[in-house]
């Protein structure tokens, strides 16, 4: 039976796109039958990501493929193994069709309150719409400091939602590798790579995989 994991967030660039490839790339290299869903019609990125990793010809192959709506991606999952639905770069009605067909909802945040303060409001719209509080979790991205990341944690969990083990820190290295079509977990130095493996790591473990 295929598991769904949905990417969700308030907003562009916050690290939705960046996570579910790495847990795409991961994933396939663990040998399960994998696909991204891409929802976002109007940026593609992960389905561009997919295009540079290609050219570059980096194994495992780590297939992207576009779809109108999250039932769309639905219909295709039973097909893979892990079906990794990356949704709009914008919370709207499609987030609540993503959480509803997911196993796991993960949002990416920074640990500003810019990024915190509407990451809990998209995760109270779902709870307030029948979607159970253990199906969702924050990942923590674009960390500068410990004290960063301990506040940010604090701020969740005040709020009632659950920040997964891990984060990605705010390196230049990270975007560097993904602009040659790798994954965050394929970063060259070990240090970043060990900390987006652990991430990661925590994704497929709440998830059941």
């Amino acid at each position: 039976m295929s598991t769904v994991v949905g990417f969700v967030s308030q907003k562009g660039g916050v690290g939705k796109s960046t996570l579910a490839r790495a847990l795409a790339r991961e994933a396939a290299a663990g040998g399960l039958a994998v696909k991204i869903a891409d929802l976002d019609h109007e940026q593609g990125t992960s389905t561009n990501w997919a295009r540079r990793r290609m050219a570059a010809g980096l194994e495992p192959v780590v297939p992207v493929e576009p779809f109108r709506t999250a039932a769309d991606a639905f219909k295709a999952a039973e097909h893979v193994d892990l079906m990794i639905v990356d949704g709009p770069a914008r919370a709207s009605a499609g987030t609540l069709e993503i959480a509803k067909g997911s196993a796991l909802v993960v949002q990416p945040s920074s640990t500003s309150v810019d990024d915190l303060e509407p990451a809990v409001l998209v995760f109270h719209s779902l709870v307030r719409a029948g979607i159970p509080r253990a199906k969702l979790a924050v990942a923590l991205v674009r960390v500068g400091t410990e004290a960063e990341e301990g506040f940010a944690r604090s701020y969740m969990a005040e709020a009632g939602y659950d920040v997964l083990p891990g984060a990605l820190l705010e390196r230049p290295a990270y975007r560097q590798a993904q602009n040659d079509g790798q994954a965050v977990t394929e970063v060259r130095f070990k240090g970043l790579s060990e900390r987006a493996d652990a991430l990661v790591q925590a994704i497929i473990d709440r998830a059941g995989l």
